[in-house]
C-alpha cells in the first residue's frame, strides 16, 4: 500500500461500533467538534513540537473504504448493512484548523480542531492520533538533539530500528526538526529530503584488507566520501584512509568506544597527516545527552538512530482526541486526571517586544465569547487546514515549517531549552470571558 492509498482500515473497531450505534439511534448527523490535545508533556520535556500535519491532511483526503475493505468488514460481521452502505460513500466534508507543523505546543494547546458530523469526524480519531503522536514525538526528540548539536551536522540513520513505514515518517519528522539529512532513500524520494550515508563494518570485513575496502569505496565515490575507520584499530585505520584518499579525504566515521576521546585523538592524527579539512563524524547509540556532552570535542557531525526513532524515551506525544461540542453545546469529560474542557477553542501566544514567548492563552471561540486582545507581538497559533473537506491552498511547505521551528525555539525563554527536567517552557492559561 502506498502513502496515497486508502487509509480507511486504519480506523479502530470501536470507532465503527460508535458509528453503527449512532446511525441506528439518529445521532450520527449531529454537528460536532473534536479536538486533539495533550494533557501533559512527556517527563523531562519543556516543550512539544507539532509533527505530521501534512501527513494528517493526506490521510484525510485519502480516507476511503473500497470494496475489498467493505467485504472484509461484512465477512467479519464488524458492522451491519446500513453502516456498510454509509461507509461506501464516506468522504470527510468538514473543516479542520490546527497548529502548523514545526510549531511548539504545551499542555492544553488545541492542536487540531475537527468540525463535522459526529459520524464523519469520529472515524478519523485513530488515523489522526497515530500520525500526530508518532511524528510529534520524533520531532520533539529531534529538536532537542539539534539544539544539543549547536549548529553541527546531524544525520538521521534509524531505519533499522523501527517499522519500515515508521522509518520513513521518522526521517521526515527529524528533517522538520532540523536534521541535515537521512539515510532513508524512501524518505528522500517521497519528501525530497537530502540523503547521505557511508559503508558499514561488513563492507570492510568483506575485503581482504582495510586498505582494499577503502580503495574500493574511494574508486566508486571519490575522495570526498566518509570512511568508517574503527573496524579494527582506529589509528591504523585513519592512517590507511589518508594514504588511500589523500589529505582531501571528506570525513572519517567513528562508531564505537569513547567517541569523545577517540574524536580528539583522531583530530590530532588527521591534522598531523595534513588532512586538516577532513571531518569527523561520530555515531553509535547517541541521544541528546550524549551529543551535548560532545560539544567541546572536535566533532563535525553526528549520526543518530535508535534514540531518534524511539522518541529518545518518549515514543508517543500522549495526544488525545475528544468531543468538545455537540450542536453548539459544549461537552466535556469529567473523569479524574482525564478531564477535558468543552467548546471550540483557539490559542494566542503572547510575546515580549524582544520576541521571547510569555504564555499560551487558550480561549473559547464563537458566539457569546470575547477573544483575548492580541498585542503587537502576539501570535494566533492555529491556522485553517481544511474547508468543506478540501485542503486549504498555499499551506506552508516542509521547508517553511523547518524555519518555523527554528524561529520558535529561539523565542523560548533560555531555560526552556535545557535538557534537564523542568516545567513547560511557557505556561498555558485558559481564558473563557463571556460577552455581556
Amino acid at each position: 500500500m502506498t502513502a496515497a492509498a486508502s487509509t480507511a482500515l486504519r480506523t479502530d473497531h470501536y470507532e465503527l461500533t460508535m458509528l453503527a450505534s449512532a446511525l441506528r439511534d439518529g445521532t450520527a448527523e449531529r454537528r460536532c467538534v473534536f479536538e486533539a490535545f495533550t494533557r501533559r508533556l512527556p517527563d523531562g520535556r519543556r516543550y512539544g513540537v507539532v509533527g505530521g500535519t501534512e501527513r494528517v491532511l493526506e490521510a484525510i483526503e485519502n480516507f476511503r473504504f473500497d470494496e475489498s475493505e467493505l467485504e472484509r468488514l461484512a465477512e467479519d460481521h464488524v458492522v451491519d448493512e446500513t453502516t456498510l452502505a454509509w461507509l461506501r460513500d464516506y468522504r470527510f466534508r468538514g473543516d479542520v484548523d490546527g497548529y502548523p507543523e514545526g510549531e511548539l505546543y504545551f499542555p492544553g494547546s488545541p492542536l487540531l480542531t475537527v468540525r463535522g458530523t459526529f459520524a464523519e469526524a469520529v472515524l478519523l480519531e485513530t488515523v489522526l492520533l497515530s500520525i500526530m503522536n508518532h511524528d510529534s514525538a520524533i520531532a520533539a526528540a529531534a529538536a532537542r538533539m539539534v539544539s544539543a548539536a549547536n549548529g553541527r551536522r546531524i544525520i538521521e540513520m534509524g531505519s533499522r530500528r523501527t517499522h519500515e513505514e515508521s522509518a520513513v515518517a521518522a526521517a521526515r519528522a527529524a528533517y522538520l526538526a532540523g536534521f541535515t539529512a537521512t539515510s532513508n532513500l524512501e524518505a528522500g524520494r517521497r519528501y525530497r529530503i537530502p540523503t547521505t550515508g557511508t559503508s558499514a563494518h561488513s563492507f570492510t570485513l568483506l575485503h581482504d584488507s582495510e586498505r582494499a575496502a577503502f580503495e574500493s569505496q574511494i574508486a566508486a565515490l571519490g575522495a570526498d566520501t566518509t570512511l568508517l575507520v574503527d573496524t579494527y584499530d582506529i589509528s591504523r585505520g585513519i592512517a590507511t584512509a589518508v594514504e588511500v584518499a589523500g589529505t582531501g579525504l571528506g570525513a572519517v566515521r567513528i562508531d564505537s568506544g569513547d567517541v569523545g576521546v577517540l574524536a580528539r585523538q583522531a583530530r590530532e592524527q588527521l591534522d598531523s597527516l595534513g588532512a586538516t579539512g577532513t571531518r569527523i563524524v561520530v555515531s553509535g547509540d547517541l541521544d541528546e545527552y550524549a551529543i551535548a556532552s560532545l560539544r567541546a570535542e572536535p566533532v563535525d557531525g553526528y549520526g543518530v538512530g535508535t534514540s531518534l526513532v524511539t522518541g529518545s524515551g518518549a515514543p508517543t506525544a500522549g495526544m488525545v482526541y475528544k468531543l468538545t461540542e455537540v450542536e453548539g453545546r459544549p461537552v466535556a469529560k469529567r473523569s479524574t486526571h482525564k478531564g477535558s474542557r468543552g467548546g471550540t477553542k483557539s490559542a494566542l501566544r503572547r510575546h515580549k517586544d524582544t520576541g521571547t514567548a510569555l504564555e499560551e492563552v487558550v480561549h473559547r471561540t464563537g458566539p457569546g465569547f470575547v477573544e483575548p486582545k492580541a498585542g503587537p507581538h502576539d501570535q494566533v497559533v492555529p491556522i485553517p487546514l481544511v474547508r468543506n473537506g478540501k485542503r486549504v491552498d498555499d499551506l506552508p511547505s516542509l521547508e517553511d515549517n523547518r524555519q518555523r521551528l527554528r524561529h520558535a525555539l529561539v523565542s523560548l525563554p533560555w531555560e526552556g531549552l535545557k535538557l534537564s527536567s523542568g516545567e513547560p517552557a511557557i505556561s498555558t492559561v485558559f481564558h473563557a470571558e463571556e460577552s455581556v
